[in-house]
């Protein structure tokens, strides 16, 4: 799992705020909208959509509020038209940020963004100075206490799994982008408990960070980008030992 993986999970195990966790639906929600108008309400010929409601349901968005996303977005009721836009730069010790946007306001977007970066002792690069270090990757979490690799693979590779790894107290399963909630269903149909899953931007590279200070540092930065309201996620190629990721959060 990538650093910043591990880190959101962290966070979501120790709970969050009421303000944080409202800020997060609403990220969700705007996720799913968006989705629905650009390719359609129904999921099965929408893989984006696919995504933005999985990733509500694993977030515990109440089921009620993602099928008035849907309604909404169907009907088109707010006239609002979302784009994505990426912006990428460097956290301090050159870790790699990329950032991406769901807004109807690009000028609001990108000032928020940059006061994230100048606040907190990072810099805003040009497009393609850290996009290249990512990959888009599917990503399941499959928790290791009540199966194994072996079990974990044997269920998900007919259905596109390219890679188990354990870490800790759960298994990564990687896999191609459009294969990732076959593979899912393959695991839950033999009975193997999901954690999560997505599509996510996984780092070929990754920056170590062994001191607690330079750990805070990194992470501030993270989470004033995440509090922006137009950012959708924020991927960052940082490997900070769970110790340390434990003790800032």
């Amino acid at each position: 799992m990538s650093g910043h993986s591990k880190w959101s999970s962290i966070k979501h195990k120790k709970g969050a705020a009421d303000a944080k966790r409202g800020k997060l639906f609403a990220r969700l929600i705007r996720g799913i909208e968006s989705a629905a108008k650009v390719g359609g309400a129904n999921p099965e010929g929408n893989p984006t959509l696919t995504d933005a409601i999985q990733k509500a349901r694993d977030a515990s968005v109440p089921k009620d509020n993602i099928e008035r996303a849907l309604k909404r977005a169907s009907g088109d009721a707010d006239g609002v038209s979302y784009e994505t836009v990426h912006y990428e730069g460097y956290a301090p010790g050159g870790v790699a940020l990329y950032v991406e946007c769901l807004t109807d306001n690009r000028n609001r977007a990108a000032n928020d963004v940059r006061a994230a970066f100048n606040k907190n002792g990072g810099s805003l690069a040009a497009p393609g100075a850290v996009n290249y270090l990512f990959t888009r990757t599917g990503v399941i979490i499959v928790p290791a206490t009540s199966t194994t690799e072996d079990n974990v693979l044997l269920a998900g590779l007919e259905a596109g799994i390219s890679d188990v790894v354990q870490e800790g107290d759960s298994f990564t399963v990687t896999t191609e982008p459009n294969d990732v909630y076959a593979v899912r269903a393959a695991l839950e149909e033999a009975g193997i408990g999901v954690a999560s899953s997505e599509v996510t931007m996984l780092p070929s590279v990754s920056v170590a960070i062994t001191e607690e200070s330079s750990a805070k540092a990194v992470l501030r930065l993270v989470e004033a980008l995440e509090d922006c309201d137009d950012v959708q996620d924020v991927y960052a190629n940082f490997d900070i030992p769970d110790r340390l990721l434990e003790a800032v959060a």
